[in-house]
């Protein structure tokens, strides 16, 4: 049955754009649009329209459209809207070269890719190692060349965010040249390593976890400069692998701080305190240095500047974190000082390494007189307190005034390379080439950022393959609603005609209603005198028995600390009639709910209510009849009575999602409640276990959370699956009718 869809005239001048006849696409455009208008600027906009417009346009049906339209304003908003090209003309070399099948899984990891890389030049880069590895393994089967696909590539882009989240961009790389070396000419066997079934490939994986990776520590390095250093920025992690000549060096700048995406141990300094090394000396620079005007200074003049200045640096470090020295040291080089006497090549370098080695180790003695006496000058200007970085600048240039002049083009660089230290770009103010446009540009671009339109974007759950035993990154997208209105009187009218129900229950609430204090008596010491106790004690002490010694009391709160969520399936099942009744099941779930809602009002529990429906993975729909802290009031209760079924049950995105609420409540107990009449299944899932083992895994990751789940099946062969999924939670209602009834009583008996 066609959606009719209403939108806006800006929103259709887009869509006309598109030029698209999915009906698939034509439900999710205007969430997807919403979405991108948010994240992109206005020419970025229209760059996503054509490169979609041309997706559709390839034959392929709807499902790369469909990926492109949710992952690719993700993607250009992590790696810069240049991103989008390089997502479509790949996406097409792949439709072109008989590896179409592996368009729609290369799309749909793209965004958690990219978030893994941070930066576009590793995101080009990721697809560079890509297009080689299909390169080189397509038509590879029994030399019949550009015949078969890449047999192990949909399964490698299946696996690419989770390899990436374990190894750098270049064990990626390592890992994929030995697939392709040892299994190019055995498909089954390149399809097992490539998604991680076979031994070795795990084990070669395992072999390019070497160092300490940033993607595992980002979180403790975050702290750490809010901690030690009250400072805060993005960290953005860039790759050594790809530059053999030129490594480039950590760096910071207006849109974050760079440093190497791995750091191995050197010299007896772990890879965690190498990024704590970097991490301190910009730190520092961000606090203590200055900018400084440098279109008159040579380029020799300028390394003496940053070399003082970095001094500087690190000197301020470790007076305030004196075990900061130990690390420096450890990964400052020592250069052969004999090296000064070379006269035919550039000892620059040299110099000031052993310059910057001079002021930092104590124990260390330059016999060259200059850098000696320039090292002491160094310290009687810190140990003044009167340090700058100006200051620094004038020492650096009467340094290189007064040491040997270098003009030989053969530099020096033995063991000069203070790897830990930044490459001082932020130290430079270059008039003449300075342009007030590009500045304004800057500004301006941040500017939007910050102007973003506050939508509620599709959010993206991992699903659970239990084929693969992994998980699919960002393989569904849910939307969230807020439920429409309609008559609040018809939620009134449906407890009143369960209003016997309604007193025996008010009853058994009143008895397990949490009372503010209760008190505790015979008690030795405590708040109060228990008056009772007090007078036996002293008729007994008075008749010459022993009295009682516990005459005090003492209160505790009595509390009932839990937080739920309703979660109820609104697929099209619910429109089956029950019996003769004459009621539909949803008109059955519509009053058990109010009734629900109402006893867990008058008990005061904080909770909400929310219900799901599924078209495809590409679109969830999770809709809010009743947050946390809203009342029950006849905003709600107009909500319920609009109440709807349609589509499929996709159970495990949707409680992933409850539980992302629930889990931010503050209350001891949290309980999420499933209500459904069937099994998890969506139309786009052929393998009936997908979704159940999927929704077993999510009631897993619930339960590691603290979130207690509990299902409450209407179907009367749900015994055959629903153990699978909740284990012993659960209760299946053979009578429908009796639904309103059961289900609060239900509810009591698992919180009182």
């Amino acid at each position: 049955m066609p959606v009719e869809v209403t939108r806006s005239m800006e929103f259709e001048i887009y869509w006309q754009r598109l030029g698209c006849n999915f009906a698939q696409v034509d439900r999710v455009f205007d969430d997807c649009l919403k979405r991108a208008k948010a994240l992109l600027t206005g020419e970025g906009l229209l760059v996503y329209i054509e490169n979609a417009r041309f997706l559709g346009k390839m034959g392929r049906g709807p499902e790369p459209l469909l990926v492109y339209l949710e992952e690719a304003p993700a993607v250009a908003v992590v790696v810069g809207e240049e991103a989008l090209v390089e997502l479509r003309e790949f996406a097409h070399y792949m439709s072109t070269h008989t590896n179409f099948k592996a368009m729609v899984p290369f799309l749909q990891t793209s965004g958690a890719v990219a978030r893994l890389l941070h930066t576009h030049v590793l995101f080009a880069r990721y697809i560079e190692v890509i297009r080689d590895m299909m390169d080189r393994t397509t038509g590879s089967v029994h030399g019949h060349h550009s015949t078969f696909p890449s047999p192990g590539l949909p399964e490698l882009l299946k696996q690419a965010p989770r390899i990436l989240a374990m190894v750098p961009l270049e064990g990626l790389k390592n890992w994929i040249e030995y697939g392709i070396r040892y299994y190019n000419d055995h498909p089954d066997r390149q399809i097992e390593y490539f998604s991680l079934q076979s031994a070795d490939s795990i084990a070669v994986l395992q072999r390019e976890r070497h160092g300490t990776l940033f993607i595992d520590n980002e979180r403790k390095l975050d702290m750490y400069m809010r901690g030690l250093w009250r400072d805060h920025d993005y960290l953005v992690p860039y790759s050594l692998a790809f530059d053999d000549l030129v490594k480039p060096m950590p760096y910071f700048d207006e849109d974050g701080i760079r440093i190497p995406d791995v750091y191995d141990e050197h010299n007896g300094v772990s890879g965690m305190d190498r990024y704590r090394a970097a991490l301190a000396h910009m730190a520092g620079h961000r606090r203590w240095s200055s900018k400084m005007v440098v279109d008159n200074w040579s380029p020799l003049q300028r390394i003496g500047v940053e070399t003082f200045e970095d001094c500087r640096i690190d000197w301020l470090a470790m007076q305030r974190y004196p075990g900061l020295k130990r690390i420096f040291l450890a990964l400052h080089p020592i250069p052969d000082e004999s090296l000064l006497q070379d006269e035919e090549a550039s000892t620059i370098r040299v110099r000031l390494a052993l310059l910057s080695r001079s002021i930092l180790d104590d124990e260390f003695v330059c016999e060259d007189e200059r850098i000696s006496e320039f090292a002491a000058r160094f310290h009687e200007t810190m140990q003044k307190g009167e340090s700058s970085s100006r200051e620094m600048a004038s020492m650096a240039l009467l340094f290189i005034a007064r040491t040997k002049k270098d003009f030989s083009a053969r530099v020096l660089f033995e063991n000069t390379e203070v790897d830990y230290r930044d490459d001082n770009r932020h130290l430079w103010i270059y008039i003449e080439s300075s342009d007030e446009d590009e500045i304004f540009e800057h500004l301006n671009k941040k500017k939007k950022q910050e102007e973003q339109l506050k939508g509620l974007p599709p959010r993206h759950y991992d699903e659970w393959d239990y084929t693969n035993k992994s998980y699919r990154p960002d393989w569904v997208s849910v939307y969230e609603l807020l439920h429409r209105g309609g008559n609040a009187g018809k939620i009134d009218r449906l407890l009143e005609k369960h209003s016997a129900l309604a007193k025996r229950m008010k009853r058994i609430l009143e008895m397990i209603k949490p009372q503010d204090k209760v008190r505790i008596r015979y008690q030795e010491e405590g708040s109060e005198l228990d008056l009772d106790v007090a007078l036996r004690s002293l008729i007994d002490y008075k008749s010459g028995s022993s009295p009682d010694p516990r005459i005090n009391m003492s209160h505790r709160t009595d509390g009932r600390n839990i937080a739920v969520t309703l979660l109820v399936d609104l697929s099209e099942s619910l429109n089956e009639k029950v019996g003769g009744s004459g009621q539909t099941i949803l008109e059955l779930s519509q009053e058990a709910v109010s009734l629900l809602a109402w006893a867990v009002d008058k008990l005061g529990d904080p909770f909400a209510i929310g219900g799901f429906h599924s078209n495809t993975r590409h679109d969830v729909r999770y809709l809010h009849f009743k947050g946390f802290n809203e009342p029950w009031d006849d905003q709600v209760k107009s909500r319920l009575s609009a109440m709807e079924a349609a589509y499929s049950t996709r159970m495990g995105a949707a409680m992933r999602h409850a539980g992302h609420y629930l889990k931010a409540q503050p209350a001891d107990k949290k309980l999420l409640l499933i209500l459904t009449d069937g099994q998890p299944a969506d139309i786009d899932s052929k393998d009936e276990r997908l979704l159940i083992e999927d929704a077993r895994q999510a009631v897993n990751e619930l339960d590691r959370d603290g979130i207690y789940s509990y299902c409450i099946n209407l179907d009367p062969k749900a015994d055959e699956y629903v153990g699978d999924i909740f284990g012993r939670q659960y209760t299946v209602i053979d009578k429908i009718e009796r639904l309103p009834e059961k289900l609060p009583e239900l509810f009591i008996s698992l919180t009182k």
